[in-house]
């Protein structure tokens, strides 16, 4: 018997008449509570018990060694959920979640608030930048990546596609024209997005692999929901991920243009270190996450059709 168990079985000695009836409240024989208490009185060197035909009674040093007992259980037993707590005490912690800007704000609150309410222990600290987390400086838990996924410390799974598009403002298209081509798109004000991860702007991508590079841009930023603005001020054509550009389009601030030319969409991946055991808190956001993001993709195409 460890040392921890032997105290647990002394308090319950502690507590009770005698030695039968701390065996029935533990549910051993009473040959174990014997054993235990003899046993720590060896490691001590003190008697803990006066026993009698009456039964037993505490010493003065098992007084004293019952409290600091009790203190020491006390502590151990914090650090393990307890089943008769209210909720459900598997998901208690902190969850540490990184995701690109765009999409972690308003989405990701809207779909983790109701488990957060649900589970009154658990806990989300959300890390929001378009640039690459260090996973393991910041100890991120799950993550949300939009393109490719190749690293294999982690568990990844493909939650939905993005696709992007070519849009631009009513009054934009008014003022300069809609571009019919590549080339003629070369022509009209554009919008950049600076790269968290090299400080240089991303290019822009199309059908088939072409690439264009906006060369003297109307707007730059590195906030996506700054360049959204933007672009539904008519500042300038800009190509957005369809979750931003959606809302904008439906609203009649934004106009698609060049469709035909629509790259290939991006996976979006939800992603978890492969450490194991992976506690319970982890897995639940990991499986919200994926199955908000699938339902989301689902609305979206259903409004865009």
């Amino acid at each position: 018997m460890n040392r921890l168990e032997t105290l647990r079985v002394f308090c319950a000695a502690a507590d009770a008449v005698n030695f039968r009836e701390a065996a029935s409240r533990l549910g051993v024989s009473p040959q174990v509570v014997t054993r235990a208490v003899r046993e720590l009185e060896m490691a001590l060197g003190e008697t803990l018990f006066h026993r009698s035909t009456r039964g037993v009674q505490l010493s003065s040093f098992g007084a004293q060694l019952v409290v600091r007992a009790r203190t020491a259980l006390s502590g151990v037993d914090t650090l393990f959920p307890d089943p008769s707590d209210e909720g459900d005490p598997s998901y208690r912690g902190v969850v540490r979640i990184a995701a690109p800007t765009s999409v972690g704000r308003g989405f990701m609150m809207d779909v983790l608030a109701p488990h957060l309410r649900a589970h009154s222990d658990l806990r989300v600290d959300l890390r929001l930048s378009d640039a690459y987390a260090d996973v393991v400086d910041q100890q991120i838990d799950v993550g949300v990546r939009i393109g490719q996924m190749r690293d294999s410390r982690f568990v990844a799974r493909r939650a939905c596609d993005v696709r992007f598009s070519v849009v631009g403002s009513p009054d934009l298209i008014a003022r300069v024209g809609a571009p019919k081509t590549i080339d003629d798109l070369m022509t009209r004000p554009l919008t950049a997005f600076i790269d968290g991860n090299s400080g240089r702007a991303w290019p822009w991508i199309f059908k088939g692999g072409r690439q264009l590079q906006p060369t003297d841009p109307a707007f730059v930023t590195d906030d996506p929901v700054a360049e959204a603005q933007a672009v539904a001020h008519g500042l300038g054509f800009g190509q957005l991920p369809d979750y931003i550009a959606m809302p904008y389009i439906r609203a009649g601030q934004m106009t698609a243009v060049l469709g035909t030319q629509a790259p290939e969409p991006w996976s979006l991946y939800i992603y978890r270190s492969q450490r194991t055991p992976v506690p319970a808190r982890v897995r639940l956001v990991f499986d919200v996450l994926i199955e908000a993001f699938r339902n989301a993709e689902k609305a979206l195409r259903e409004t865009a059709a």
